[in-house]
């Protein structure tokens, strides 16, 4: 919810000057705060007639001056007279109905009643009826919401008001005198009479302020579908309408405006683009996308794609967002954009800007990857513009010098915050607090932050908070984009005896041909030889990646062999682990030229005076595949997701060549395999990290013969059970990204080689077959353990997110199965919930303590068939003795928290003992809110620590 204004505070931003009104409504807000005798009532002598006269004169009033209330003042200032025009509406409708209804009094009857009428003085009831109908907070328009649900909540309002007005005169002595008729249908004519006929007057009056007012003539447009657009080019119209675009600006702030319009840059601004095709511009290549909006509360689940598929569809995106920027809401709480990766979060942002930079808004962009991760919100805005204008910049300075323009701050990439390292949960919270901090200082603010859908579920949700997520393209955008990408590109394509993209070739390839980015892609790749055009088989990304660099790369050098296209993307991979390990998007020339020689150079750390020589930053980055932000990073973040599964598979196959040309030779068999490459590769992070990576080397795999993964999947085993043992020569030792400790490099590298073997293998895989012997659940609880503890919160949390497993007993003998599904209890499988397997096992207990949890998620998930304290008496078992805290703990604990009739007083030691460990005690605050603990519970329960 929103703070929206009551009548009184409409009269109040309005300057409403009828004396009487203000009069009467000060008393009723004194009454409220002090009581009704210290409020002045014995000099009040307006009456409920009179009340109503002066609401509705005052109304229309209102809807006449419309125009001149709004000419001459700022945009905040505008909104804030909007929203109280709107108020005022609400409530003179209701009191001109209220004039107007059959009732069996008049108001003036009312008025003549007894000073005290059945021991309640009349002013006290009168002070109580005012405050009622005019303190409480009223419904305002929204851009998200149509028209209809507005208008229901007016209703809901009115309905509100009759039942305040029938408890009213049922304490006056008006009651006494009614018949018993009267006094039994009086509830229903107040109820059924005003509320009616006060919606007709509403509806006539909102009409006559959307004539009046742009800001909601945009909002009546959100619920119709426009013609296609390019580039929000109507959010430009929309907002010349709403106030003429803004000229003679202050030296800084002209700049900053300059510094936003992008609108003339190639659609991807990079390094060194293709020569042979003309990239489409952003304001002709952007498609105006489309939406799905929610407000997004505590209970709301915008991770998971399917929770999109019931929430409401905006047909008019461009109208929405400016109806947004016009709304109270705008200044109160952020707007969060979500979307896959390539859907166009960053792209929105950039457009966005450049639109708003001739209004009487002030964007400014921050892409969080280029600033400081760790700083508030006000110094990360201040890094953004001083990266942009080449100065410092104070954030007041620039507002003031704005004159009146509303800053509206376009926070893009908050994922990376996220997954970063960054413990920045709750940074949504921050901006909001900005916001009220900003506002009472004068300087109301509009934020819009961008994220990728997938770390959703990891950030805590500030009230007020409204998502939208990003849709693909649906065909007729296909079709379009590559239309456009057609009159770019014909000519110079046919001087090859080329054709561009047609939109059927490009369907084929389904939802890849609907991401905005891969579409440009897959349009990128079919211009070197048509391929696409001659091959009509779907195209995976990874595949699509790999052949667009590859294409890219052969193009660029006019043909080169395998051998050093390969060399390429080793290079190019060699960027993405470096960036990988630094936990950052964006890395600088000196770590690329310390780290890219020590992987790409067969891993010698003596480098002669030529090989020093070489700019190894310049040579990786010059490509079009790089753009710079203090720093370089790649294109698109997906590219290094690629890149690092890539390079993943490159070392796994070098495994196998060497394994293979050693042959069957004596010596051979007793050597340790060279592991080398492998280790440098994947003993920095946990590839789980991030998750595209895990999917790209699925997708690698793939291509890969069943009888080559066998192969690998027996050598990872073999390195997986020597993995923590002493190394006494390696090379690659100069590649170094992070400083790691040798126990967090140990852990990554089993962790990853876990990791691939379960994606290498067409089969589920026991860990008894990996870890063999007799202790191989005490093997695997050791490695998780490791894992647990070294790996970090992302890195734990993409491991067990990543690893599908269920426990096994067959003939009385546990194991866990990887990468496989269990069939429940009762029939020899034992079925937790996704990772919750990984954690029970890894606390190393006893098998009891593993089937408790097992029987726990088992309630969960089948309607708790056990009782409240069989639950409990599990729970606090596991808790008091169980290391490693599982997903299932937090679900049950929430579950039994919300119960009707639960104890709480039991389960406060549960929790108490949950947040005791303070290496993890942010993530599971963070699970047990979203499994429905309060936090004020929470609070209290730290505070008695």
């Amino acid at each position: 919810m929103i703070e929206t204004p009551s009548y009184a505070d409409a009269l109040r931003i309005l300057g409403c000057k009828d004396a009487r009104l203000v009069k009467v409504v000060g008393f009723a807000a004194a009454a409220a705060r002090t009581g009704w005798a210290l409020a002045g009532a014995g000099q009040l002598v307006t009456g409920l007639a009179d009340m109503r006269n002066s609401i509705v004169g005052y109304g229309e009033d209102v809807v006449r001056r419309m125009p001149e209330l709004k000419s001459g003042v700022d945009r905040f200032t505008r909104t804030q007279r909007l929203a109280s025009a709107h108020a005022v509406i609400v409530i003179s409708a209701y009191f001109e109905a209220l004039g107007e209804a059959k009732l069996p009094f008049t108001l003036d009857q009312l008025d003549r009643g007894g000073k005290i009428s059945h021991g309640v003085p009349t002013a006290e009831r009168f002070a109580r009826l005012v405050a009622s109908l005019l303190l409480e907070r009223l419904p305002t328009p929204e851009p998200h919401l149509p028209y209809s649900e507005t208008r229901l909540a007016v209703e809901r309002a009115y309905q509100r008001m009759s039942e305040a007005m029938a408890g009213y005169v049922g304490g006056l002595s008006v009651w006494d005198e009614l018949t018993v008729d009267d006094q039994l249908l009086l509830p229903r004519m107040l109820a059924e009479g005003p509320p009616a006929r006060a919606l007709r007057i509403y509806d006539e009056d909102y009409r006559s302020l959307a004539l009046d007012s742009h800001e909601f003539g945009v909002r009546s447009l959100v619920t119709e579908k426009p013609p296609p657009a390019t580039a929000l080019s109507r959010v430009a119209w929309l907002l010349a309408e709403l106030a003429p675009p803004r000229v003679g600006d202050r030296p800084m702030i002209h700049r900053a405006r300059m510094a936003a319009n992008a609108l003339d840059q190639p659609l991807l601004h990079a390094g060194k683009l293709p020569e042979d095709v003309w990239l489409p511009l952003l304001g002709e290549g952007y498609l105006s996308p489309r939406f799905r909006v929610a407000e997004l509360t505590q209970d709301a689940t915008p991770a998971q794609l399917d929770w999109w598929a019931d929430r409401r569809p905006v047909p008019d995106p461009e109208a929405f967002l400016v109806g947004h920027l016009t709304s109270l809401r705008a200044t109160q709480a952020p707007l969060l954009v979500l979307g896959e990766p390539g859907s166009g979060k960053t792209k929105l942002t950039e457009v966005l800007a450049a639109r708003l930079a001739r209004s009487e808004f002030l964007p400014i962009r921050v892409e969080l990857a280029g600033v400081s991760a760790r700083a508030s919100i006000t110094e990360q805005v201040e890094q953004a513009l001083g990266t942009v204008l080449g100065e410092e910049v104070d954030y007041a300075r620039l507002v003031t010098a704005a004159d009146g323009a509303m800053p509206v701050i376009l926070l893009d990439g908050f994922d990376e915050l996220v997954q970063g390292g960054a413990d920045r949960h709750d940074y949504l919270e921050r901006v909001r607090e900005f916001q009220a901090g900003e506002a009472e200082l004068g300087r109301p603010v509009a934020v819009i932050v961008t994220s990728r859908t997938v770390v959703a579920d990891r950030i805590r949700f500030p009230k007020g908070l409204l998502g939208l997520q990003l849709q693909p393209f649906d065909d007729d955008q296909v079709r379009q984009w590559l239309n456009i990408w057609d009159q770019r590109n014909r000519g110079l394509l046919a001087r090859r005896d080329l054709k561009p993209l047609p939109a059927e070739a490009a369907l084929v390839h389904g939802e890849m041909a609907r991401q905005p980015l891969l579409l440009l892609l897959l349009a990128l790749y079919d211009a070197g030889s048509n391929a696409l055009q001659r091959d009509h088989g779907p195209l995976g990304r990874a595949r699509l990646y790999e052949v667009l660099l590859r294409d890219y790369t052969e193009r660029e050098t006019g043909g080169v062999r395998r051998v050093a296209i390969d060399q390429e993307l080793v290079l190019l991979g060699a960027v993405a682990l470096s960036m990988l390990a630094r936990g950052r998007q964006v890395i600088t020339d000196e770590a690329l030229n310390r780290d890219l020689p020590a992987l790409c150079q067969g891993g010698e750390d003596d480098l002669d005076d030529d090989e020093a020589r070489v700019d190894w930053a310049r040579k990786a980055t010059e490509r079009f595949f790089f753009v710079r932000r203090n720093g370089h990073a790649f294109l698109h973040a997906t590219f290094g997701e690629f890149l690092v599964a890539w390079l993943t598979m490159y070392a796994l196959r070098d495994l196998d060549r060497r394994r293979r040309l050693a042959g069957d030779e004596p010596l051979a068999l007793v050597q340790a395999v060279d592991d080398d490459l492998l280790y440098a590769v994947t003993s920095h992070s946990c590839l789980a990290e991030r998750g595209p990576t895990v999917g790209f080397v699925l997708e690698l795999l793939d291509e890969v013969p069943s009888a080559v993964r066998e192969r690998c999947v027996e050598l990872l085993a073999g390195l997986l059970r020597r993995s923590l043992h002493e190394r006494p020569r390696r090379h690659f030792t100069g590649f170094r990204p992070v400083r790691h400790t040798m126990t967090r490099r140990l852990a990554a590298y089993s962790a990853n080689l876990t990791l691939l073997i379960v994606c290498a293998s067409e089969q589920p895989v026991r860990v008894s077959s990996i870890l063999r012997g007799p202790d191989h659940l005490e093997q695997w609880s050791s490695l998780s353990h490791l894992w647990k503890g070294q790996l970090g919160h992302e890195g734990w949390t993409g491991l067990v997110n990543a690893l599908s497993a269920h426990r096994v007993i067959e003939d009385g003998q546990e194991d866990v199965v990887l990468g496989g599904t269990g069939t429940g209890p009762g029939t020899g499988t034992e079925t937790g919930g996704m990772g919750d397997v990984v954690v029970a096992v890894a606390t190393g207990h006893s098998a009891r303590h593993r089937r408790l949890l097992d029987l726990l998620v088992a309630a969960l998930g089948e309607g708790r068939f056990l009782p409240y304290r069989d639950r409990l008496a599990i729970l606090e078992e596991l808790v008091r003795t169980v290391a490693v805290r599982s997903p299932a703990m937090h679900r049950a604990l929430g579950a039994m928290w919300t119960e009707d009739g639960a104890d709480h007083a039991l389960l406060r030691p549960l929790l108490r003992a949950m947040l005791a460990d303070p290496a993890d005690r942010v993530g599971t605050w963070e699970q047990l809110v979203k499994a429905g603990v309060p936090e004020t519970a929470l609070w209290e329960i730290q505070g008695l620590d």
